[in-house]
C-alpha cells in the first residue's frame, strides 16, 4: 500500500479493504491522535478517543467520498465530534481527574487496532442479549453464574447466548477475512 496515493488507500478504504484500513492508521493515525491529545491533554483518553475515531471511520466507511475531500480532513472531522463527546462526558462526571501528560505516549501497532475495530464492528452487529452477555463476560470479566444472576436469566442461557453469540462473531469475522483482499 505504500506506493498507493491518498487517493487511491482512501477509494479502497472506502470499499471496505482491510489493508487500505491498516494504511489509512499509519499515515493518518499519528495525526488523529495528536489533535485528541493536544484537546485533551490526557494521553490515555486522547488513545481511547483516537480509537473511536476510527472505529467511527470504519463503521461510516460507506458514506466517505474521496472526491470530496482527503482522508486527514475527514479524520479530523470525526475527531473533532469525538473529542466534543470526550469533553461532555469529562463534564459529566462527578469526579473528574487531573491526569499528568505522559511523554512518549506510543500508538498502539496498526494491526492491533485493525483488529480491534473489526471486532468492535462485529460486536456491534450482534443482537441482544447476546451482545450485551459477551461484553459482560468478555469486557467485564464477569463469570457466566455473576452475569446470570445479575441479568436474572438461567445459567444454561447465558451459556447458550454465549455459545451462539460467539459462533456467530466468528462467523462474522470470518466474512470479514474472506472479504479482504
Amino acid at each position: 500500500m505504500d506506493h498507493l496515493d491518498d487517493v487511491d488507500v482512501a477509494k479502497a478504504f472506502a470499499a471496505g479493504d482491510k489493508a487500505a484500513f491498516a494504511e489509512v492508521y499509519r499515515r493518518w493515525g499519528a495525526l488523529v491522535y495528536t489533535v485528541c491529545v493536544r484537546s485533551l491533554g490526557d494521553p490515555a483518553e486522547a488513545e481511547d478517543v483516537a480509537q473511536q475515531v476510527f472505529v467511527s471511520a470504519w463503521r461510516g466507511r460507506a458514506t466517505y467520498r474521496p472526491e470530496a475531500g482527503t482522508p486527514a480532513g475527514w479524520l479530523v472531522g470525526i475527531a473533532r465530534h469525538r473529542i466534543a463527546d470526550a469533553h461532555a462526558a469529562r463534564a459529566r462526571r462527578a469526579d473528574p481527574t487531573d491526569a499528568e501528560p505522559v511523554a512518549n505516549a506510543e500508538l498502539p501497532h496498526d494491526a492491533d487496532v485493525v483488529d480491534r475495530v473489526v471486532v468492535a464492528d462485529a460486536l456491534a452487529r450482534l443482537g441482544q442479549p447476546q451482545r450485551r452477555i459477551l461484553q459482560m463476560a468478555f469486557f467485564g470479566d464477569l463469570t457466566h453464574t455473576q452475569i446470570a444472576e445479575r441479568l436474572g436469566l438461567p445459567l444454561g442461557t447465558v451459556k447458550s447466548h454465549i455459545r451462539r453469540g460467539l459462533g456467530r462473531l466468528r462467523g462474522r469475522l470470518e466474512e470479514v477475512d474472506d472479504e479482504s483482499p
